[in-house]
This record gives C-alpha cells, sequence and structure tokens, in this order.
C-alpha cells in the first residue's frame, strides 16, 4: 500500500505570507512517524520561512520558528492543525501572543 494524500493546500494571505499545508497517510506506522503521518505545515513571506512543522525521515516531528528548530511533540492531528493556524495568526498579524 502506497502513502495516500490526505490534505494539499496553498492560500496567499492579505499580507502576501504564503500558507501551504501537504498530509498523507503513510501505510504503517514508522520509528519517525510512530502516527503514520507525514506532513509538512509552511508559512512564509519573501522566500524566508516564519514557520513550518514537519517530520522528515530522520528527524521526526520538529517545528522551525524562524531560525530556531525545536522537536514538537506531536499529540493528535488536530493539535497540530491548532499549533501551526495558532503561529500563523501571531506571525502574520492575526492575534497578538498571549504566551
Amino acid at each position: 500500500m502506497k502513502a495516500i494524500l490526505r490534505l494539499r493546500s496553498r492560500v496567499v494571505l492579505p499580507d502576501g505570507a504564503v500558507v501551504e499545508m501537504v498530509a498523507w497517510e503513510l501505510p504503517r506506522e514508522t520509528p519517525d512517524r510512530p502516527h503514520a503521518l507525514k506532513y509538512r505545515l509552511y508559512c512564509g513571506r519573501d522566500g524566508k520561512c516564519l514557520v513550518r512543522y514537519d517530520n522528515e525521515t530522520g528527524k521526526g516531528d520538529h517545528r522551525h520558528y524562524g531560525e530556531l528548530e525545536q522537536r514538537y511533540r506531536f499529540r493528535t492531528w488536530e493539535t497540530l492543525m491548532e499549533d501551526f493556524l495558532a503561529d500563523v495568526d501571531r506571525l502574520t498579524g492575526g492575534k497578538d501572543d498571549k504566551t
């Protein structure tokens, strides 16, 4: 069985930021992807990454926030999307950072 594309979206926000979301359901769990999902959630502007969540082979779940790269604790798909979209809102002026 091959990976199944579950999400592919690209949106340009009014401020020019680009939000791209891609996710695949994998045929089985792996050490790097125990949730059997492969994903890339990206927001950037003017060719620069503002925030990206992904789980490339060998790194597992992690987040790029500006120049910072840190592990991300995957809980559920819904929580991942909430966390990513909250970062997008903060970085593009959608919401104030209250943390």
